[in-house]
């Protein structure tokens, strides 16, 4: 493309002159558009319903019949400039994802007050007319030639990963849920949306009357869900473990209570749900610049865990992962460099992690490490630092050296990455889901999903062993 960008006067422009433009339509054209404008007619923005719908039509008409001739009349012929004062179009056929349009405007008939009349076509792959009809345009009368504007990069933060998540815990579910004193509206609200997509059957634990006051408050029906009445917090933890321990709940929801208390109750060595492996927290990230989920353990429950504690770290999101059908995950054990050093105690421990599974102590998992955070979520750093590695730039978890470091990240994903998270304990008997006041809808009813996965698949025998 021409780096600069000029313009075609009134006086140099002959009747018959023409300029082209051609353009793919794409998914991301289409629901960048719909963001712009609020059309989210299915037809345009949902790919399956569009290629199974006889409604599949105007898909592109109005976004490129306006503003692919408009750039042509705006940057080409007449170009920078140009006044647009009317246009007329007639759709003659469908425009489909990947098709490809030349659009084409061709000058019909110069008019006083250096105005243009313009015919317009767009022609498909095929040479078939899909648009065709006339535009008018005041002309400009001074020469401009500038540099051409780069246009930034636009990327949709849509999520898609977590509503996979949830599309599968839909699959898996619905999962009897034990939601430890619901005194929140944001907990019912979680239970009643993971409920609606049959993801879970909450039961909820806590006093009655301040349960269905919350319920009230943003009006909520919890007539038909069991509700186990107890005075405190505390007392609502132990009934949720009891439950589990019984089998009558396959997973734990934090409400009100705080989740160290909480995790207090589930952990205790005489009646908790505390299993032989260290118990611990896994973040379920949706990166818009990662191209999978990305995962993030511990970043929320072990605060500085040893050589062995980590091992039980990454056995536990191994476990998650292979919930998630992912066979063989890809685990970068972090630090903040590529080279074991004496004087970084997290490179020991990462190289030490690795040497464990090549003798078979951690399995059904690919590690690397020690690797830094660019080189084990970019290919390109990689290669910079030298790392020959399948698990450098593809990363599937992410082992944080300690929770500082895995809070950090965590933090950075959400407020600079515009990333969505789900996030579950792991390791005790059955999955807690747990919350945070950063969550959005889709991020909790997420991680009612991860847990109803965990929960499907360790169904009469609990994890770990």
């Amino acid at each position: 493309m021409n780096e600069f960008i000029e313009n075609r006067t009134y006086d140099e422009i002959e009747v018959g002159e023409s300029a082209s433009l051609d353009q793919a339509l794409t998914m991301g054209d289409i629901k960048l558009f719909a963001v712009m404008s609020g059309d989210v007619n299915p037809a345009h923005v949902d790919e399956d319903y569009a290629r199974s719908s006889r409604f599949h039509e105007v898909i592109g008409h109005g976004m490129w019949g306006g503003s692919l001739i408009s750039t042509v009349l705006g940057t080409q012929l007449p170009g920078p400039g140009t006044i647009y004062l009317t246009q007329t179009l007639k759709f003659l056929r469908p425009v489909g994802l990947g098709d490809v349009l030349r659009v084409t405007v061709t000058a019909r008939e110069k008019k006083a007050k250096q105005r243009i009349v313009f015919d317009c076509t767009c022609l498909n792959q095929d040479g078939e007319e899909t648009i065709i009809g006339e535009a008018e345009v005041i002309a400009p009368s001074e020469k401009v030639r500038r540099p051409r504007y780069v246009l930034p990069g636009v990327r949709l933060a849509e999520r898609s990963h977590l509503n996979s998540l949830v599309a599968a815990g839909a699959d898996a579910g619905p999962v009897p849920i034990a939601v430890v004193h619901p005194l929140s509206p944001n907990s019912l609200k979680t239970c009643a949306e993971a409920q609606a997509e049959g993801i879970i059957e909450p039961v909820l634990i806590g006093p009655p009357s301040r349960i269905r006051a919350a319920a009230a408050e943003v009006e909520i029906d919890i007539g038909s869900w069991r509700l186990i009445r107890v005075d405190h917090s505390h007392a609502a933890a132990a009934e949720a473990v009891s439950l589990a321990r019984e089998g009558k709940v396959r997973a734990l929801l934090q409400g009100s209570r705080n989740l160290e208390e909480l995790l207090r109750v589930v952990l205790s060595r005489e009646s908790g749900l505390r299993t032989e492996r260290r118990a611990s927290h896994v973040y379920a990230f949706d990166v818009p610049t990662y191209e999978k989920p990305l995962f993030i353990t511990d970043a929320g429950l072990n605060v500085h865990p040893n050589l062995a504690e980590k091992a039980d770290i990454i056995r536990n999101a191994v476990d998650l992962l292979h919930a998630l059908g992912v066979a063989t995950p890809k685990i970068a054990c972090l630090a903040a460099i590529e080279r074991v050093n004496a004087a970084v105690p997290s490179t020991l421990e990462a190289a030490a992690l690795c040497k464990m599974a090549d003798r078979g102590q951690i399995t059904g998992a690919r590690l690397d490490g020690p690797l830094a955070f660019d080189t084990a979520v970019s290919r390109a750093a990689g290669e910079a630092s030298g790392v020959d590695s399948e698990v450098a730039g593809d990363a599937d978890v992410l082992v944080a050296p300690d929770l500082e470091a895995g809070s950090m990240i965590a933090h950075q994903f959400r407020h600079l990455g515009d990333a969505g998270a789900a996030g579950i304990v792991m390791g005790a008997r059955v999955p807690v889901v747990v919350t945070t006041p950063h969550d959005d809808p889709l991020d909790r009813l997420a991680s009612c999903a991860l847990a109803a996965i965990v929960a499907g698949k360790t169904k009469g025998h609990p994890m770990p062993t």
